[in-house]
């Protein structure tokens, strides 16, 4: 007697599962290369779309580090097409890259004791006030601060890149019933 609980897959459909293997009839989408003659059926619903020589071998659509997409184009996104990669995990920002933008920094010099605070206020000053400022040495108040005061910092190091994620494991059917397209 057949086992009626689950449906039979589509040849060529992906699930996400997630646990560590693939359940049996079924492989990680990790761009693994598959001999044509092993795999008739699935060569002839993905072709080289994912790689292979298409002569003797294909490949398997890969989302390892990677999110899906559907193909085409949408308004103000970039065309995709099937099997096309793009993206990085990490980026590294050069100064060109980040939008022009300002650091204003005001000092204030409050005098009247009773306005001053121990945090950030309207009105108030973190410092006791001075003949000069602590920023610059020897200068009277409202003295401008030098120009290199905010440079770029930063040791160009990359950061994380990638959409908040779930760790999950996308497979495709090897076996299973051939879809129709009437």
């Amino acid at each position: 007697m057949k086992d009626t609980t689950m449906t039979e897959p589509f040849i060529g459909e992906i699930q996400l599962f997630g646990f560590n293997f693939p359940p049996r009839g079924w492989a990680f989408c990790n761009g693994a290369t598959l001999a044509i003659q092993q795999n008739t059926a699935l060569f002839s619903l993905l072709g080289t779309q994912y790689g292979g020589n298409g002569q003797s071998t294909f490949q398997l659509p890969n989302f390892t580090n990677r999110a899906g997409c559907q193909q085409g184009a949408g308004a103000g996104l970039s065309p995709r097409t099937i099997g096309e990669t793009f993206g990085e995990n990490s980026v590294t920002l050069t100064t060109n890259e980040m939008p022009a933008h300002t650091h204003p920094f005001t000092v204030y010099n409050q005098t009247d004791l009773n306005k001053r605070a121990s945090s950030p206020s309207a009105g108030n000053s973190l410092s006791p006030p001075r003949l000069s400022s602590p920023y610059v040495p020897a200068s009277p108040p409202n003295t401008a601060f030098s120009p290199t005061m905010i440079l770029p910092s930063g040791n160009s190091q990359p950061h994380e890149n990638r959409q908040p994620f779930l760790a999950l494991n996308h497979s495709i059917a090897l076996q299973g019933v051939f879809p129709s397209f009437g």
